[in-house]
């Protein structure tokens, strides 16, 4: 009797987990995506797209390996192209993924584990299956030899387990992050075959065996680097490949800085440009071709979260780590005048580290966000709780007299005076180097300086090529930067990698300003464990207040538009996604084509 009736139990039991076991094709941060299961393409491409054309672009400075999971070398432009993950983003949701590599997902309710299927049909470009092995292999050497982006990044995964030829569980240490999975699912798949022969911790400039839908065709070191689609790429007809890589063959040409690239995209070298500087928007796109139209000129609207621009202050510098010293520098720079001046008032000012998105803080902290900022280890300040952060503003004159008055208040109480017009502290001035890797940042950074100067602060401006300043920026070796860290739709486990004190020391972290604070570690990590889209966005907003109120960055500004010019061989589709400007969608309109050309023979070709 009591074998039987420990059967009935363990059968129940049985049943009881088998109900709990999730099987989909999709992964979504709210459990409800926005495709089903049968789609058959994303709502912003289309289907019918030309796959014939094939298109120049530009990049500055120079690349010298095909590795770019390591910190050492520099990748060129587009690699990612080679390496398809497990899934696939759409770029009209916030944070969901659909089948890719993986053709399939099973995890429990608590989102402890994952399996993924591997689609039977995926292969390499040597025509080599794609495997569980493979992914295995993939996750295992970023973790002990790519960058230390990966290590940080995963660092919830407790095991990778192989249960057969196509499925791969991944075991995690806590159920409590619940886009754990999202962030697996993103993980670029390798060819162990291919690997597991090389050194994987070395650059190289051996063209690899890659997963994705465009292999390597033709390069020359520093100068130019040819993709070509991969004809018997497995996943094309894949729904969320229905629509994307549309160009048959995509050239890179370098350049030395940005003013040369311009000027040769006029002449006719490359098709497609986006334009990040506001001076040149407004100056520099001139001449016949734009003005009837051979070149077109758009801005084009999305609703990207915009992340954080700024001078970012190193505070492993000794001058940097009294707040007061941050604060009073904030009231050097003068946006208002430098967007009325150098942007032609086409920007906004940067108010948050989540900025143009719904995780952004405002006013004062109420409800839910200050629930969360008072029930921290170490509380927040009185400061903090009855006021909104205010960064300082002019009236874009040029005078900021009353500004740099405050600035030099605020340099007393941390202990500083000016002697012979120089301000001092201990026998030692004030002096910084701001590091730049494009000479257009300089007439951002000259009238800083001046305001500066006016309080006795000396700054040396230091412009390096972009290698340099890649490798100078991985050792933290800068005392202030103009740096920048985007944000997704669902902000998670980056987060530790921002702002988390592990990686305030850990060369190649986007830790600039070496925060190291045990309340930002605390958020992050509720950031991380939040159960749903509303408790994320009032976590996420607590983090922003903390970071904002360490004054660790001096605001820049924000677009919510992309800037594009292009040579009118293109096509679009009628809708643009949310979240990107889906350049892949695009396609070239031959018949276009054909008569720009005949119009205009110099173009390359």
């Amino acid at each position: 009797m009591f074998k039987k009736i420990l059967l009935i139990i363990l059968l129940i039991l049985s049943i009881m987990d088998a109900k709990e076991i999730i099987k989909t094709t999709s992964l979504s941060i709210d459990d409800n995506p926005k495709y089903k299961k049968d789609f058959k393409y994303f709502d912003y491409v289309n289907p019918n797209a030309s796959k014939e054309g094939k298109i120049n672009l530009a990049s500055i400075g120079s690349f010298d390996s095909f590795n770019p999971f390591i910190i050492k070398g520099i990748a060129p432009s587009g690699i990612d192209m080679l390496h398809d993950t497990l899934l696939h983003a759409s770029e009209d949701e916030p944070f969901s993924r659909y089948p890719l590599i993986a053709s399939s997902i099973e995890y429990p309710e608590d989102r402890s584990w994952v399996i993924f299927e591997i689609d039977n049909r995926a292969r390499f470009s040597d025509g080599e299956p794609i495997g569980a092995e493979d992914v295995k292999f993939s996750f295992d050497v970023l973790i002990s030899k790519g960058s230390p982006t990966y290590k940080r990044y995963y660092a919830d995964v407790k095991s990778v387990e192989v249960l057969s030829k196509n499925r791969v569980k991944f075991s995690f240490k806590g159920s409590e992050n619940r886009e754990l999975m999202l962030i697996i699912s993103e993980l670029p798949i390798l060819p162990k075959h291919y690997w597991e022969k090389r050194d994987f911790g070395r650059g190289t400039l051996e063209i690899p065996v890659s997963s994705g839908a465009y292999t390597i065709s033709d390069f020359k070191p520093n100068r130019t680097i040819t993709y070509k689609r991969d004809d018997n790429y497995w996943g094309k007809n894949l729904p969320v490949n229905i629509g994307r890589n549309n160009f048959k063959e995509i050239t890179y040409d370098y350049y030395r800085d940005d003013l040369v690239s311009l000027e040769a995209f006029k002449a006719g070298e490359y098709d497609f440009r986006e334009e990040y500087t506001a001076k040149s928007w407004a100056n520099l796109y001139t001449g016949k071709e734009i003005e009837n139209g051979i070149i077109k000129k758009e801005s084009i609207k999305h609703e990207i979260p915009r992340g954080f621009q700024g001078f970012f202050f190193n505070t492993r510098r000794d001058i940097f780590k009294d707040i007061r010293v941050r604060k009073a520098i904030n009231y050097a720079f003068d946006f208002e005048w430098s967007n009325k001046n150098l942007f032609f008032n086409q920007y906004k000012r940067t108010e948050s580290f989540f900025e143009n998105s719904e995780f952004k803080s405002s006013g004062i902290p109420k409800g839910r966000e200050l629930e969360i900022l008072k029930s921290l280890k170490n509380p927040i300040s009185k400061e903090i709780e009855e006021n909104p952060i205010s960064y300082p503003t002019t009236d874009g004159s040029g005078n900021i007299r009353e500004n740099l008055k405050k600035a030099v208040m605020l340099l007393r109480e941390a202990g500083y005076s000016i002697k012979d017009k120089k301000m001092a502290k201990d026998g030692k001035t004030l002096s910084f180097e701001i590091l730049i890797s494009s000479p257009a940042m300089e007439r951002v950074v000259l009238p800083f300086k001046k305001n500066l100067e006016l309080i006795g602060v000396d700054t040396n401006i230091r412009v390096v090529d972009p290698s340099q300043y890649i490798n100078r920026v991985r050792d933290f070796d800068f005392d202030m930067i103009v740096g920048l860290v985007g944000q997704s739709m669902s902000p998670g486990n980056e987060q530790r990698f921002y702002w988390g004190s592990e990686a305030a020391h850990m060369k190649g972290s986007r830790n600039f300003a070496g925060i190291e604070r045990s309340e930002i570690d605390e958020l992050i990590d509720l950031v991380i464990s939040a159960p749903n889209r509303d408790e994320l966005i009032y976590r996420v907003r607590a983090l922003d207040r903390v970071l904002l109120w360490g004054y660790y960055v001096i605001p820049h500004w924000y677009s919510d538009e992309f800037r594009v010019a292009y040579w009118d061989k293109f096509q679009r589709p009628k809708n643009t996604p949310k979240y990107s400007l889906g350049f892949d969608t695009w396609w070239v309109d031959e018949e276009k084509e054909k008569k720009l050309y005949e119009n205009y023979p110099k173009l390359k070709r």
